[in-house]
């Protein structure tokens, strides 16, 4: 038997995320099946409405949900905010046609993880699953700025989209430091990023993103993107 201190000791690998695929339209689906399962990723169920993948997400409890924006019955905005109301860790992916989209804004202000264009190349899409499901958000095409410069100061709402929790706009928990890095944050930059701008320890970096989190009662980068926005500590045009 082997130990971590042996030489031929290998550590478990990680476990593939599983996978629900929401989408109304059939063909899709299949597609993103068939991309996801042959590198490697567990597809645990398909749904073709929002009222569907609410009840499979609780069913199955997947890792990740990729979610359509326009579906009959229950939109995917809609069955984002139910599946995070009940399930803060699941990570939830939007699918849109539209790269801005104002339903996409809204779904990354309530907590999903991120969005993907459905001609996402295949490549692509298994690494995009692979990357929220470790907690980061899909946040590195300069697309999702634009979205949210676009949206973030708009006072229309869009469906049953709620205005965040009020503990949430207010800042007044975080300590100075906190505050730069959450301003960084919505300006987008990479732990690695804030690390060396700061001119701090990766790790150091890392606790106060996630006292931000904490204390913001926010679901990840994205809300967080959102936030600064909606909050002035970053405006459009910024650098």
């Amino acid at each position: 038997m082997t130990t971590p201190g042996d030489p031929a000791y290998a550590a478990e690998p990680t476990p593939p995320p599983s996978v629900l695929i929401v989408d109304d339209q059939e063909l899709i689906r299949t597609g993103f099946r068939l991309i996801l399962t042959a590198r490697g990723i567990d597809v645990v169920g398909e749904a073709a409405d929002g009222a569907d993948a609410v009840a499979a997400e609780r069913r199955l409890r997947p890792d990740v949900v990729l979610m359509d924006i326009r579906m009959p019955v229950m939109d995917g905005l809609e069955a984002t905010r139910r599946i995070l109301e009940y399930n803060p860790r699941c990570r939830v992916l939007m699918l849109t046609t539209f790269d801005l989209d104002r339903y996409v804004y809204a779904a990354l202000a309530i907590g999903a993880s991120g969005f993907l264009l459905k001609d996402v190349t295949a490549d692509h899409l298994a690494k995009a699953v692979r990357l929220v499901d470790t907690g980061d958000a899909l946040l590195a095409p300069s697309i999702t700025r634009r979205l949210v410069q676009r949206f973030a100061a708009s006072e229309q709402h869009v469906g049953e989209r709620k205005p965040p929790p009020a503990a949430h706009l207010d800042l007044s928990a975080l300590t100075p430091r906190e505050l730069e890095v959450l301003t960084l944050l919505g300006r987008g930059l990479s732990n690695t990023e804030l690390a060396h701008q700061l001119t701090l320890s990766e790790a150091t970096v890392k606790t106060h993103v996630a006292r931000i989190f904490a204390k913001l009662e926010l679901r990840g980068r994205a809300q967080a993107v959102v936030l600064a926005y909606e909050t002035g500590l970053v405006s459009p045009g910024d650098p």
